[in-house]
């Protein structure tokens, strides 16, 4: 495993098991999945900003899961480093020194998928 893939790593090592307990319980997945969408679409906060907000949320939480997730998220809805680290900032201020070790690995996974989407948009190398 490499670091520069580690969370998406974590994603896809989360999907199968995500799979198979929403088989067992569909309408609580889909229950999940609606207050999600409500939760993130943009309305007077942009969606980058919920997403960066829930990946503060995953620091405070210590789930690498839910970092991975919103990091992707708010890399995805156009979210700076620089914004990444400060929302990460927030939440070491609200969580003291846990947050700090959470904190490292959420702008690792934002830095990954930021990195991954400027790559796909550059095209390929020549």
């Amino acid at each position: 495993m490499t670091e520069h893939n580690h969370y998406q790593e974590v994603l896809d090592d989360l999907n199968p098991q995500h799979r198979a307990l929403r088989k067992m319980i569909p309408d609580v997945y889909r229950g999940f999945a609606e207050t999600s969408n409500g939760a993130l679409t943009s309305g007077a906060l942009d969606k980058k900003f919920k997403e960066l907000i829930a990946v503060a949320i995953g620091v405070v939480a210590g789930c690498d899961g839910c970092i991975a997730s919103h990091a992707q998220g708010a890399a995805r809805a156009g979210a700076s480093k620089e914004e990444a680290a400060e929302a990460i900032g927030v939440s070491i201020l609200m969580h003291g020194g846990p947050a700090t070790i959470y904190g490292a690995r959420a702008y690792s996974a934002f830095c990954e998928f930021a990195d991954k989407i400027a790559d796909d948009a550059a095209g390929p190398a020549h």
